[in-house]
């Protein structure tokens, strides 16, 4: 049986984490999944991020568009509020010097 996926916001969010603690995880998982903030996944809640959405989707054995149809594209690309600037990849911060290691691993995994 296919559960109806909310439309309203709120009832969205709500429905994510009753969803993710079903299947025995949680927000908090994702984001150490993910190497970021809890806070950045609760993000999403408000914001589009796709990376975060994607995984979330993967942990729910969802597509990203059925959860989120007003931020992706049928076929399955993010819709970018931003068209020209791309997601960051994480292996960016093996690219670094001593001086600004921290910061620029920061920088890549919030992307």
């Amino acid at each position: 049986m296919k559960t109806k996926i909310p439309t309203d916001p709120e009832l969205l969010w709500e429905w994510v984490k009753f969803q993710l603690r079903m299947r025995g995880s949680s927000l908090a998982k994702v984001a150490q999944d993910l190497g970021v903030s809890r806070q950045s996944v609760n993000n999403v809640k408000r914001v589009r991020y796709p990376r975060v959405e994607r995984a979330i989707a993967r942990k729910l054995e969802l597509a990203p568009q059925d959860i989120w149809p007003d931020r992706w594209h049928p076929h399955g690309a993010p819709l970018r509020e931003r068209p020209n600037v791309g997601e960051r990849k994480e292996q960016v911060c093996t690219k670094h010097t001593k001086s600004n290691a921290i910061a620029h691993c920061q920088l890549a995994r919030s992307a």
